[in-house]
């Protein structure tokens, strides 16, 4: 029955289940990754990035309709400064070339002129005239927002991830200060002695819990966030997409020292008579510590991923077992990223975690390598014997203890994907598909396809493209694309 399940069902096998079948189908908003423009892709976004992915590839796989957003943080007093940077020292091929790295150089020049009482004062005007809508400031910026998308796009598409929106807060201008005006009139907007906007968040009305969401100046408070973004912005960005998309639930994957943060925005927008503030989630992760590339300390994500291609190239080209790939720089850019999500899943998201190489890279440990290595093994025995079709059959020969523990196994797979399903961490599948690869790997030792009566080598690669067809189904939830050659 297991067998016939996982082949017939195909990707959809343990989604199926009865464990579904009471579980509403729900509208998901999930904002994930949400890196600042004009900066190449920092390695912190990493985890948000592959989080968010994973937990939209789950629902999606569960059958709830998901749109994935991406906020990026492209509006504040820094691109004041940027711009006035890029007017001293950018050069406009350089920008075409490669953005990111060149707006990254000027950003590291002006920021040392901008201890300069005078630089401070341009950039003051840059951002000014950018909230005036002066168009010649207003094009500069588009041009630094729209070469970095192009370039992220690039990134994600190599990570194997796509948004149906790039948002950011520079669309919620306006509507922050309609929201500033809502929270005015709902009389939750208090004013300090110093002038600052505040709201109580506290049970006693005794101000022992508040949120600060405006400046004595007026302009809304930055409120330290990884990257700094305007509170009344992210109510603003709330509202706005519950009314868009009236979805059943909003999830915001970023990392744990924002939970102040969106514990507040909930709070608030509660306060202010949204009753679906109570279907928003934060979930939040660690911190990843010790990322170094033979370089030395590294930043930009682009650097981890080909320093973790390389490793694998030269590990492959060392190793006896490999073939001829057609596409070796492919591969192990694939076997290279397994690597990375696989050590990142392993544990509690909220847990911080050492990196190490040695350990990512691990070609028979509990590693991304290990599970790739598997399902290239289990695709070439397919290839070997041909993908015979299950109708004829005889599956009672499977009697020996490794066959029955690996059935047993894959029969297991629709509890592993509830269990990610009620609380969104990945370390539940990672678990089960590294057991399901020691158990395959063990059942290819015992149990040989190769000179075995017909019929037995026919019930034995059943069972093998049934592992194989469940072992490929998970990796493509955390966001691994399969390989069939190593």
């Amino acid at each position: 029955t297991v067998l016939q399940q996982v082949l017939t069902d195909g990707s959809e096998y343990g989604v199926k289940s009865e464990l579904f079948s009471k579980v509403p189908r729900q509208k998901a908003v999930i904002e994930f990754s949400s890196p600042n423009i004009a900066k190449k892709f920092h390695i912190g976004h990493l985890r948000s990035t592959i989080v968010g992915n994973f937990i939209a590839n789950l629902k999606v796989a569960l059958g709830h309709e998901v749109i994935r957003i991406n906020y990026l943080g492209d509006w504040g007093m820094q691109f004041g400064l940027l711009g006035v940077g890029f007017q001293r020292f950018g050069n406009e091929e350089k920008l075409k070339s490669s953005a990111l790295q060149h707006l990254f150089e000027v950003y590291v020049q002006i920021n040392k002129a901008a201890e300069d009482e005078n630089t401070k004062k341009l950039a003051k005007d840059f951002f000014r005239k950018m909230e005036e809508q002066d168009e010649q400031t207003l094009s500069l910026w588009k041009q630094f927002r729209d070469f970095s998308i192009e370039e992220y796009i690039r990134i994600y598409k190599r990570l194997g991830v796509h948004f149906d929106e790039y948002s950011g807060e520079s669309f919620y201008q306006e509507k922050s200060q309609e929201v500033l005006k809502m929270l005015e009139d709902k009389g939750l907007l208090q004013k300090t002695i110093k002038g600052t906007g505040i709201v109580d968040l506290s049970e006693k009305k005794d101000l022992s819990s508040f949120s600060t969401v405006m400046r004595s100046d007026g302009t809304s408070l930055y409120i330290t966030r990884q990257f700094l973004i305007f509170f009344s912005r992210d109510l603003a960005a709330a509202i706005d997409r519950m009314n868009k998309h009236s979805c059943d639930t909003m999830i915001y994957v970023t990392d744990k020292s924002q939970s102040n943060h969106f514990q507040h925005l909930f709070q608030i927008l509660k306060l202010m008579g949204y009753d679906w503030a109570e279907r928003c989630q934060h979930v939040s992760f660690g911190l990843v510590q010790g990322m170094k590339t033979r370089r030395g300390e590294v930043i930009f994500l682009e650097d981890v991923l080909n320093e973790a291609r390389l490793r694998v190239l030269q590990n492959m080209a060392s190793a006896k077992t490999t073939k001829d790939i057609e596409d070796p720089v492919e591969t192990a850019d694939k076997v290279g990223l397994a690597a990375l999500i696989i050590h990142d899943f392993r544990g509690l998201l909220s847990s911080d975690y050492q990196f190490s190489w040695d350990r990512a890279l691990q070609s028979r440990g509990d590693t991304g390598v290990f599970l790739q290595y598997t399902h290239a093994r289990l695709h070439s025995l397919e290839q070997m014997y041909g993908n015979e079709q299950l109708a004829d059959v005889n599956v009672a020969c499977l009697q020996e203890p490794d066959a029955i523990s690996l059935l047993q196994h894959l029969l297991r797979y629709d509890e592993v994907l509830y269990r990610s399903s009620q609380d969104l961490q990945p370390k539940h599948l990672v678990s089960y598909l590294l057991t399901l690869s020691h158990l395959a790997a063990v059942a290819h030792k015992t149990l040989p396809v190769k000179g075995s009566a017909p019929e037995l080598a026919q019930a034995r690669l059943c069972l093998f493209q049934a592992a194989r067809s469940v072992l490929a189904n998970g990796m493509k939830l955390l966001g691994i694309t399969p390989v069939t050659q190593m």
